[in-house]
């Protein structure tokens, strides 16, 4: 289904057009080909490149699949010369595929915030840490303690569909605005160019990203007739901490939970124009949440003298456009699925880089972001109910790994699933709308 998906998307083509210089005699495998196996097999919950095998050993079902040593030997040859190539390759993908969802009546999900549909498109940035085991070019030791990699990402929080993402020696800064600059700027360009240049598009990150030159950055953008906006963390320094002690308690007002409902023990204020942010772009605005800690939270020795937990955050929404300091924290709040997509994203490809070569693992990183993709995909057009939002781990065992036998009668190839498999129904008809597709033209 997930290769199948991966034609009918144009995406084999497309990375078969980006590659075509890497196969100068037109002979053996085409090398969009082997990507995409690559890609499906990450998203398939595969590992390694000799986890390949899974889909070599069912010719019948996938073709003729390369070998190990082929699809190693290819991943060196992309680090050297066509990583921007495939990014290209995956935006052509992309714009076919919200095509697709739009003439089946689907549009893009919204994001809710407080019972509210926020209008839009909205992109999460977070860096994570990944754990080498073995001596790998520019691993290097992390901030907790660790050795390996420090990633960043940008997730379509609207989809799950993973917009970029940039490998970084493991002691990289959390905070480079030059790492977000361009972390942002490659999914900004994955973007459909209708929905880029048509439509709201909200940044959100933790406090890492609070940089002035990254927030200068999002409103430079609106110069190229990108409608950006940013909601981001902010550290609580001590002219915070000041502030939030000189705020007078009618000020404090209840907070809200995702569905509207006033939160329990929680409460906003705003702090602009007490706090100092100069060099930060005008209109910018600062916002402060107090809440009582839950059990196991981490205080600070401020939250510890004041007996509650303080979250900040920055955005440049105004207020006259509905941006009441409640609902934009609420909002600000939802950033917190991007730890989910992460999590995900650790069992389709990120969670373990395969290769002593950095440039190998560059490309390896870009894979397992196609295979959230095809999995993102895999929900928005061919998908109903409970499995259009379930996790990978789900949607394996209940969808990609059934036990089924292909048998050959009346000139067809037939996929026979047991009559007992409780999601029979649902594969099927994800295969009758994946024949129905509409492909893409060219």
């Amino acid at each position: 289904m997930l290769a199948d998906l991966a034609d009918a998307t144009g995406l084999t083509a497309a990375y078969s057009t980006a590659l075509r210089s890497l196969r100068p005699r037109g002979t053996g495998h085409d090398p969009g080909r082997i990507i995409t196996d690559l890609a499906v097999m990450l998203a398939d919950g595969g590992e390694t490149i000799t986890d390949l095998a899974v889909l070599r050993d069912q010719a019948e079902v996938f073709g003729p699949v390369a070998s190990t040593p082929t699809a190693w030997r290819l991943l060196a040859d992309v680090a050297e010369r066509a990583l921007s190539s495939l990014r290209s390759a995956r935006a052509q993908a992309r714009e076919a595929a919200w095509l697709q969802a739009a003439e089946h009546s689907e549009s893009i999900p919204a994001v809710r915030a407080a019972g509210r549909v926020l209008p839009g498109l909205v992109l999460d940035l977070d860096a994570t840490l990944v754990t080498c085991h073995s001596e790998k070019e520019q691993a290097a030791p992390t901030y907790k303690g660790g050795f390996g990699y420090h990633p960043l990402l940008c997730f379509l929080a609207n989809t799950g569909e993973a917009m970029s993402g940039r490998l970084r020696p493991g002691n990289a800064g959390a905070n480079t605005a030059s790492d977000h600059i361009t972390v942002l700027d490659q999914a900004l360009a994955q973007i459909p160019d209708a929905h880029r240049h048509g439509t709201d598009i909200l940044v959100r990150t933790d406090s890492a990203g609070s940089s002035k030159a990254f927030l200068t950055h999002v409103r430079d953008v609106r110069k190229r007739g990108i409608r950006t906006s940013f909601s981001v963390g902010y550290a609580i320094t001590e002219p915070v901490r000041r502030a939030v002690r000189a705020i007078p308690d009618r000020l404090w007002h209840p907070a809200l939970d995702q569905d509207g409902t006033m939160r329990d023990g929680a409460e906003i204020a705003e702090l602009t124009g007490i706090v100092d942010l100069n060099g930060y772009p005008a209109g910018t605005r600062i916002i402060v949440r107090r809440e009582r800690p839950h059990p196991g939270a981490q205080l600070s020795l401020f939250d510890q003298d004041e007996g509650l937990r303080h979250q900040v955050f920055l955005t440049d929404t105004p207020y006259s456009g509905g941006g009441s300091a409640q609902f934009l924290e609420v909002r600000h709040r939802g950033h917190a699925t991007v730890e989910d997509h992460i999590r995900c994203g650790k069992t389709t490809g990120f969670g373990r880089f395969p290769s002593r070569d950095f440039g190998i693992n560059a490309v390896w990183l870009e894979l397992s972001l196609t295979a959230i993709d095809l999995l993102a995909w895999t929900r928005i057009l061919l998908l109903d109910g409970e499995l259009a939002a379930a996790e990978p781990k789900k949607l394996r065992y209940r969808l990609l790994h059934v036990a089924a036998r292909l048998t050959r009668g009346g000139r067809r190839l037939r996929l026979r699933i047991s009559v007992t498999w409780p999601w029979r129904h649902e594969l099927a008809t994800a295969f009758r709308r994946l024949a129905a597709l509409p492909r893409p033209v060219g």
